[in-house]
């Protein structure tokens, strides 16, 4: 029997990430949803980049395109266009009413993490520039936009 080959090892990444990223997002959420209007940058896969700079776990551009488009269906037809009915129907609902549609959109928040999750726990680190740069990039900006 030989030697097992080696790989070299895989970050595995747990729920718990989104934690996490959750406080750089109430840190200046304004900023994040501004940016998400004007120029469809996804919040999630932005803050993700932000996390995984400050943990130097590096993924090149190719990747960060493979991360946008496990989500991409998802997120075309069932998230977006739900976020716009519920921002129109917001003058016409109560607080409570509003507050429910709210939650709706959280749990398909949600759902796009746990996509991103699985996907990510798929590759492996492989870049050497920043994550917020090579996200960024993929809408022609860069990271002077979320300082």
């Amino acid at each position: 029997m030989g030697m097992p080959m080696m790989t070299p090892q895989k970050y595995r990444f747990s729920p718990q990430l989104w934690q996490d990223c959750e406080q750089y997002y109430l840190v200046n959420t304004e900023h994040y949803l501004s940016l998400q209007d004007t120029y469809q940058v996804n919040v999630n896969l932005l803050l993700l980049a932000q996390y995984l700079d400050q943990q130097a776990l590096f993924f090149n551009q190719q990747q960060w395109e493979s991360l946008t488009a496990c989500i991409e269906l998802w997120e075309n037809n069932v998230v977006q266009p739900y976020r716009k009915l519920r921002r129109l129907t917001k003058p016409h609902m109560d607080s409570t009413e509003y507050e429910k549609m709210l939650n709706v959109e959280l749990i398909m928040e949600r759902k796009s993490q746990q996509m991103l999750l699985q996907r990510l726990n798929q590759l492996q680190a492989d870049g050497d520039a920043s994550n917020i740069n090579n996200y960024l990039s993929l809408f022609g900006l860069d990271e002077t936009v979320v300082a």
